[in-house]
């Protein structure tokens, strides 16, 4: 059996605060008790949205809430995630129930929403030691992963009313020309010329490559092993996270981004350097494998899916360049941030081989 790491908790001195009285008179208003006398506590790792267990009525519940400083368009998208969780429950039992949305900044100085708190492990980049070299480990978690994806996209959106979420039409083309600004806003002035230049031949292919969109599904649309938690002693799913950005569009967008962190053993080391997935040890399919396996249980073809990976590639890169522009301004003193500029390059570089169809 394994336990949950000591560091799940942040220790207080890096802990982001928050305006806790203000928070607590703002729920009396609504009729829900915020407990003070059990010091809310945040919740360690991830790079973005900061949350917090809270005790809400006798009960642990989650604080979900964006980071500090600006926001890049469309991103920690509190009231799309919890249109999403407060509805998706019903027929993917993954996904926790949404149970507040505050979309006034005055109470805490942002939008933010109270969520069901689930129980469970995170892993990410690695293995625990009981576990660390066990193929048959690695061989379930990896299919646990593309099944959790399968079962999801396999979810009528309007089954669950979210046939409206998202603009599925063009979504494509729109993630292309999105991601594409997005990387020139993240570089200019802090980019290297390498960096520039890797962006401008990815966006000329991606535009002269782009795919008309599917039909459309849900959308996760960040989906990998550490949004999963994990039972500690089977490794069964228990719970599904983090879904501001959660759409709906093609699904093969979904499973490429999940595979844009899936390192293999012979990646070049940016893929490694990112440490995301433990996907690289012993057990794992390839993302070839989890590609077909997908393909297979949902009847997709994946004939024009290599521009979904360009697509899903440079949107890592990017987001890595613009978690170290943070860094740069100050906006946060997490040390892991610095070495992001030069992973997010080589992120940039490995986009452009499988554009160039050197790998999968």
């Amino acid at each position: 059996m394994l336990n949950a790491a000591a560091d799940t908790m942040r220790a207080e001195i890096e802990t982001v605060p928050q305006y806790w009285p203000r928070l607590a008179e703002y729920l009396a208003g609504l009729g829900m008790q915020l407990d003070l006398d059990t010091p809310p506590q945040q919740f360690a790792g991830g790079f973005a949205n900061l949350n917090y267990l809270i005790r809400l009525d006798g009960q642990p519940a989650v604080l979900r809430r964006p980071p500090k400083g600006p926001l890049p368009a469309g991103a920690y998208d509190m009231a799309r995630e919890f249109q999403i969780l407060s509805r998706l429950w019903q027929k993917f039992p993954l996904a926790p129930r949404g149970l507040h949305l505050c979309e006034e900044a005055r109470v805490i100085g942002a939008p933010f929403q109270i969520v069901e708190y689930r129980t469970g492990i995170s892993l990410r980049d690695s293995l625990p030691a009981p576990l660390a070299g066990d193929a048959r480990v690695g061989a379930s978690l990896g299919t646990t992963l593309v099944d959790i994806l399968i079962d999801l996209h396999r979810v009528d959106p309007a089954s669950v009313g979210l046939e409206t979420l998202g603009k599925p039409s063009g979504f494509l083309q729109r993630a292309t020309e999105g991601w594409i600004k997005r990387a020139s806003v993240a570089v200019d002035g802090w980019g290297t010329p390498t960096t520039l230049q890797l962006i401008i031949e990815l966006a000329h292919w991606l535009r002269e490559n782009c795919v008309p969109d599917a039909s459309p599904t849900l959308l996760h649309n960040d989906f990998k092993l550490d949004n999963v938690l994990l039972d500690p002693t089977s490794l069964a799913p228990l719970a599904v996270l983090d879904w501001d950005q959660g759409t709906r569009g093609d699904g093969l967008f979904d499973l490429a981004v999940l595979l844009s962190y899936w390192t293999e053993p012979g990646d070049p080391a940016a893929m490694h350097q990112m440490a995301q997935m433990p996907t690289a040890s012993a057990g794992f399919p390839t993302r070839q494998q989890v590609a077909e396996r997908y393909a297979a249980a949902l009847g997709r073809d994946l004939s024009t899916f290599r521009f979904h990976r360009v697509l899903a590639q440079m949107r890592t890169a990017v987001i890595f360049q613009q978690l170290h522009v943070r860094w740069r301004r100050g906006e946060t003193r997490d040390s892991r941030y610095e070495r992001f500029g030069e992973i997010g390059e080589g992120l940039l570089q490995f986009a452009r081989s499988i554009a160039r169809g050197d790998v999968f």
